[in-house]
């Protein structure tokens, strides 16, 4: 209680580094000039009248995954649908995924004020937040308004855990503002649970549930004629230190494929140029979409936004990012649900469970010379290629199987108290 006072104490205090903090966030891109007052708290948007659920999700991943949920409780009970993210990429997307009649707003930064300015416009009756989004005083304040919130796809890593264990009884209380916590996994359950999370129950990973990532048929068609007669994989969501990894193994893959395109999927799309840079000093062809780069070369850096469908499309086989390095891994059934074979790396701790059901659908490499290899071994071997394809299909298409029903009925009590309450 005491470690949750004093952090509110200095949220209230730390304003002006705040302030300068989300000044450097806009010369750097990451903060939207036109919305900046949204992360004040400050709406940009009117409310729609009646119920309103509030959805929050840091980032495009998380995002993504609750749109198919979203769509569910738009028809369960018709209520509003607000939806708030933290990242200018995610904004961008939303904007052309969401429901037409679904707002989307910038989360307002962790500090009373600012929370309760958003909370005074907006007056949402359920909060839903989206694997990890643990701001105390946004949920103090939910708290104080009586407004339920609901932990949902709780994911809580092993690291985080542990830091959370060293502030106990700031844990319990944080933890136990939840009025329910929906875990993607008995692991994050167990750890919820210890945490002093006062209902959980493990329903499965909606990530599980999503549906094939969309594509836009001309730009796929444009890519597929620009490609024309070229064996392509891709390196999807890459992190720093994984598009040079890349680059070694495929300039050992062209060795027996020469005619092999590798197409580069940066995690962030910002980082394209600055890819493209360094993979062109050691004397590669590099091509970049944001250039206006028509796809070819040897390497070409695709840094469009939630354009990721296309290129599992383009590509026979995939290499799934942030997993040569430790950062947890991607979500791997995106390309299984495309028909993809699949390589990943050793790091998949963000997508474990994923991960040991393709045990057998997907090859894990250690390095550049094992994706080299995995690479030319696949592209050498039709069948397997297609047999690996199949059974990573049907690994997501296993996975996938009731999970939204069952996170959709558990929040069923929730909505309709929501629907009736505004009735009355």
């Amino acid at each position: 209680m005491v470690a949750l006072a004093l952090y509110r104490g200095a949220a209230v205090a730390a304003g002006p580094i705040v302030r300068g903090h989300l000044r450097r966030r806009l010369r750097a891109g990451k903060e939207d000039p036109a919305r900046l007052g949204e992360r004040f708290g400050l709406p940009s948007a009117a409310r729609p009248d009646g119920a309103l659920v509030w959805i929050h999700a840091a980032s495009v991943g998380e995002a993504v995954s609750v749109l198919p949920l979203l769509d569910r409780l738009r028809g369960q009970a018709g209520p509003g649908l607000l939806m708030t993210t933290s990242t200018v990429t995610s904004a961008r997307l939303l904007a052309e995924r969401l429901p037409p009649e679904a707002v989307h707003q910038f989360a307002p930064i962790d500090r009373p004020g600012w929370v309760r300015a958003f909370l005074d416009h907006w007056r949402p009756g359920l909060a839903l937040r989206v694997e990890s989004e643990l701001w105390p005083a946004t949920l103090g304040a939910l708290a104080a308004r009586g407004i339920p919130a609901v932990l949902v796809n709780a994911r809580l890593s092993p690291r985080s855990f542990r830091n959370w264990r060293r502030v106990l009884p700031a844990s319990r209380a944080l933890f136990g503002a939840f009025a329910l916590c929906l875990a993607r996994s008995e692991a994050d359950a167990a750890r919820l649970r210890a945490l002093g999370a006062r209902e959980v129950r493990c329903l499965g990973d909606l990530k599980d549930a999503a549906p094939p990532l969309p594509a836009d048929a001309a730009m796929l068609a444009a890519l597929r004629s620009q490609a024309a007669g070229r064996r392509v994989w891709l390196a999807a969501s890459t992190h720093p230190g994984e598009e040079e990894a890349a680059a070694r193994a495929h300039a050992a893959l062209r060795r027996t494929v020469p005619d092999a395109l590798l197409v580069v999927v940066p995690r962030h799309p910002e980082r394209g140029p600055g890819v493209a840079r360094a993979l062109a000093a050691s004397g590669r062809d590099v091509r970049l979409k944001s250039r206006g780069d028509r796809a070819g070369g040897e390497v070409y850096v695709a840094d469009g936004l939630g354009e990721l469908g296309l290129y599992f499309r383009l590509a026979e086989i995939v290499f799934m990012g942030g997993s040569l390095v430790a950062r947890g891994g991607q979500n791997p059934l995106e390309p299984a649900r495309l028909g993809c074979a699949i390589l990943h790396g050793p790091h998949m701790e963000n997508f474990a469970e994923s991960a040991a059901a393709l045990a057998g659908a997907a090859r894990v490499v250690a390095g550049p010379d094992a994706l080299a290899a995995a690479l030319a071994e696949l592209f050498a071997d039709d069948a397997l290629r297609a047999r690996l394809a199949a059974r990573a299909a049907a690994v997501a298409e296993r996975g996938g199987r009731g999970v939204l029903d069952r996170v959709a009925d558990a929040l069923a009590p929730f909505v309709d108290g929501l629907a009736a309450d505004a009735a009355a």
